[in-house]
């Protein structure tokens, strides 16, 4: 039975439904046991759910069955051995087990930028569901949470339908994932919105099923989570239009950045003010070096290149702009280390040789060890290029920031990395930086010099210490 589109419902009521394996509550498995995945087994297991972890990484696998958390998320690790000890969460590399044990199988493997376009690779979508599907005994459904060019649930079906018999009655349906970094576990157990697309009723009940514990955390706590409702297409949709537009208001407020630099205002001023406005509000426009991660950069140029498929191209050629913005933020960086140490700028750039740079940050936000596309590594990496000695600390992302840069010098501790160094530049908003004492930096470093790469200092403290100070977008 087709039910109408679309439908929120702030408080849902929706008839109950017996989950295939019989348990009381639909048992859970997660495909895929990296960021996305890890976060919400975990989660779910604290929900009261019965939660198996799959993934083929054994070492992975190994790690968290002994309850050490692959990534740097704030109350993961606990979260773990708490729900591992009561025996309602486990991990295995056993695709015919997790497919016996589970009754909605969530899809969350990555989807990178192809290496030979800007479009999404969805080979780890495809051996997941394929590798599921092939193992399945009963009926069950499978839902994407994964982030997918639209069309991908559609195909998604046609995969099923042709790995498992039709006497099965297997179904698919999708429920994009809204995970910031260093708020995953809030966002899993505490979202502001909940987002499925489903063609029956069958799987409209087993989907609210599966978010029951949700729903009832957030009746204990007085709260409502809204549930949309709605068709493949849409449900798709709402992840991609979310961070095309996150990243349109980051980079609206760089390119103000720019503006300011030009005529002599103060971008942090200007964000203020504008933020007042409540059509625009004050968040993500604080203007800086620009956004980075594992989903905004690669999830704009996804939909570009999907919109470009379907012939929609012209609708969204303003991202690309948005991305050319972003990434113009990083040379500006150097733009201003060139400015504080004197350095002119040739045809190739800057050239840094014999100055020794502390780079404070390389993840691409703070409270996360995620590296990937981000800012500050990207410019330290510059940087070094252009023939800096450049040192680098970062609270938690040191370890992955060597794998991905190991031509750089990464130290133990910020009074490491600043001790001896012409220019000091914050490129990762850690509160450690945000706190730091600029009259004790001072005594360490050889010149007192920073670039504010993220605008989180307090400009007129460091001034008073003896800082020549660079922000971005500031006089």
């Amino acid at each position: 039975m087709t039910i109408p589109y679309p439908n929120i419902q702030p408080a849902p009521t929706i008839s109950p439904v017996t989950p295939p394996s019989g348990a009381p509550r639909p048992r859970v498995t997660f495909l895929g046991t990296g960021y996305l995945g890890a976060t919400y087994a975990i989660c779910y297991a604290e929900l009261g759910y019965e939660v198996l972890g799959f993934d083929v990484d054994a070492d992975k696998i190994a790690k968290l069955n002994a309850g050490e958390v692959p990534i740097h998320e704030p109350g993961l690790d606990e979260l773990l051995r708490r729900n591992l000890a009561a025996g309602r969460l486990r991990f295995s590399t056993d695709i015919a087990e997790t497919a016996e044990f589970g009754d909605v199988h969530f899809i969350c493997v990555g989807t990178p930028q192809r290496a030979d376009g800007m479009g999404a690779d969805l080979s780890y979508v495809e051996a997941s569901v394929t590798a599921l599907a092939q193992q399945l005994t009963r009926k069950a459904l499978i839902v994407g949470k994964s982030t997918v060019p639209v069309g991908t649930a559609e195909w998604v079906e046609q995969l099923v339908g042709k790995h498992t018999p039709d006497d099965l009655g297997v179904e698919v349906a999708w429920s994009p994932e809204f995970l910031q970094e260093g708020f995953a576990v809030d966002d899993v157990l505490r979202p502001n919105r909940i987002v499925v697309g489903v063609k029956t009723e069958w799987a409209n009940a087993m989907l609210y099923a599966a978010h029951k514990g949700v729903f009832d955390l957030a009746a204990t706590e007085d709260r409502e989570v809204p549930l949309v409702i709605t068709d493949f297409a849409t449900a798709e949709l709402v992840k991609v239009a979310a961070n095309a537009f996150l990243a349109t208001k980051i980079s609206f407020i760089n390119a103000m950045a720019e503006v300011c630099e030009a005529s002599g205002g103060d971008v942090t001023q200007l964000a203020r003010a504008i933020g007042y406005d409540p059509r625009i509000g004050n968040r993500f426009l604080q203007a800086g070096l620009g956004f980075g991660g594992a989903c905004l950069p690669k999830d704009i140029r996804a939909f570009q290149a999907r919109a470009q498929e379907l012939g929609a191209g012209e609708a969204l050629r303003f991202l690309h702009e948005v991305d050319l913005i972003n990434l113009r933020r990083r040379t500006r960086v150097l733009q201003l280390a060139a400015d504080l140490l004197g350095r002119r700028s040739g045809p190739a750039g800057p050239d840094f040789s014999g100055t020794r740079i502390a780079v404070l940050g390389a993840t691409f936000k703070p409270n996360t060890d995620d590296v990937r596309d981000a800012p500050a590594l990207a410019v330290a990496a510059l940087l070094a290029k252009a023939g800096a000695d450049v040192h680098v600390y970062d609270p938690q992302g040191t370890g992955n920031a060597r794998r991905v840069a190991p031509e750089l010098v990464y130290e133990s501790s910020m009074n490491d990395a600043v001790s001896g160094a012409d220019l000091v530049c914050v490129l990762t908003e850690w509160a450690d930086f945000r706190n730091a004492d600029p009259v004790a930096l001072g005594e360490l470093a050889a010149g007192r010099k920073v670039v504010d790469g993220r605008n989180c200092l307090d400009a007129a403290l460091w001034t008073q210490a003896g800082w020549e100070y660079r922000g971005m977008g500031r006089p």
